[in-house]
């Protein structure tokens, strides 16, 4: 089993709504290539933002 990382050794990715930097999280692992949000109020406040 690997060992523990600091939380500040991973990897980070700025939000594509508001502008904040988030970090990766074990449920992103197999998609965090396709992660664009922080969370997932700013992933409907971009979905509202396309359709009006």
């Amino acid at each position: 089993m690997a060992g523990m990382r600091r939380k500040g050794d991973l990897p980070t990715r700025t939000c594509a709504q508001c502008g904040r930097p988030f970090a990766w999280r074990k449920k992103w692992e197999r998609v965090w290539e396709e992660v664009r949000y922080c969370s997932d109020r700013c992933r409907a406040e971009a979905k509202r933002q396309r359709t009006t």
